[in-house]
């Protein structure tokens, strides 16, 4: 009786090209379940709860004193009467716009606002530029600390006491500059009382007071430009002021074009409380802007409802500038708000 040979197995070199022949087995990924906004939201709050527990404060006082009193704008459409309130007080339509534009004094409170906003952006927005590159090319540490804390301390003081130096300077009979005129034998200009004086004592004295706090953010603009610029440029033999054009001002740029449209965008809203404390009977044709416009319509006479109608329009305006500046600015440099 013979038996069956035994069965040989392969040798493990024989078995390993087959192996390596073989089809590898496909991996099946399976997707992963995408987590519901709510489920997301949740994740966050559990992981970020601090950040999240400081900004109810903020958005407390923009909802409180910013968003609701939107609503109350409704009163530029009523007749508004204190006794009724806002929503019991009788629909008028646009009536109280019609008055506002029929009112021969409107052009001028309009043209008023409109050429003392636009010098004031002017004239505001290169000089903090200027500070900031001419501090950035300081060597000397203690001598750019000690110009920046002077310009930059303006910034903390009042309105109300900036007028008050200002009526100190400029009084027409006891002021500081009357008498240097008068030690000349020169007569001393009435800079409080001329109308042609107005715009320039109110945008130079606004200039002298945010230049230092605005030219900070170039500053800290121009420490976040990467320094192998400024190696390159001057491996390449630039001068300073060369440096300065191709490589600080094209760095500075996006903070500037932000800070342009901001500034625009508030064209219309230019201050009320340094306007009305500046203003008198004589100065009263230059003076007269919008914003102390609506203080004496609505304030002083009790027209709310043209009073609304007046500071609804400057909002509707101070928006459409925002937005047509902000579509110029990414037309023309790339950045904008959004």
């Amino acid at each position: 009786m013979t038996s069956a040979p035994p069965a040989t197995s392969a040798p493990p070199e024989a078995s390993a090209p087959q192996a390596a022949r073989a089809p590898r087995a496909a991996t099946v990924r399976v997707p992963r379940r995408r987590r519901s906004v709510g489920q997301r939201w949740r994740i966050a709050l559990r992981r970020h709860w601090q950040l999240y527990l400081l900004t109810i404060l903020p958005l407390a006082y923009f909802v409180i004193f910013k968003y609701v009193p939107i609503s109350n704008a409704i009163i530029a459409f009523k007749n508004y009467s204190p006794v009724l309130g806002v929503w019991g007080s009788p629909w008028v339509g646009w009536t109280n716009f019609q008055l506002m534009l029929q009112n021969p004094q409107f052009p001028t409170l309009l043209a008023n606002t409109l050429l003392l906003s636009g010098y004031a952006v002017l004239a505001s927005f290169p000089i903090p530029i200027i500070l900031a590159l001419a501090l950035n090319e300081v060597r000397h540490r203690w001598f750019q600390k000690t110009v920046q804390l002077v310009t930059y301390a303006p910034y903390f003081i009042s309105t109300v006491v900036v007028v008050s130096m200002l009526i100190l300077i400029m009084a027409p009979r006891m002021g500081i500059l009357s008498e240097v005129f008068g030690f000349f034998g020169v007569p001393a200009p009435d800079f409080l009382g001329d109308p042609d004086y107005f715009r320039h004592v109110y945008v130079w004295s606004d200039v002298w007071q945010t230049a230092g706090y605005s030219a900070v953010i170039y500053m800290a603009a121009l420490s976040g430009i990467d320094p192998s610029l400024y190696e390159a440029a001057k491996v390449d033999g630039a001068s300073r002021l060369r440096k300065i054009w191709h490589v600080d001002i094209p760095g500075i740029m996006p903070t500037a074009m932000i800070v342009l449209i901001l500034s625009v965008g508030n064209i219309m809203a230019i201050g009320f409380e340094k306007a009305f404390l500046l203003q008198n009977p004589l100065n009263l044709g230059q003076s007269e802007i919008i914003a102390t416009y609506v203080y004496k319509l609505g304030i002083l006479n009790a027209d709310f409802g043209t009073a609304t109608a007046v500071g609804l329009f400057n909002s509707v305006i101070n928006l459409v500038l925002l937005l047509v500046v902000n579509w110029v600015a990414r037309r023309v440099s790339g950045s904008g708000l959004w």
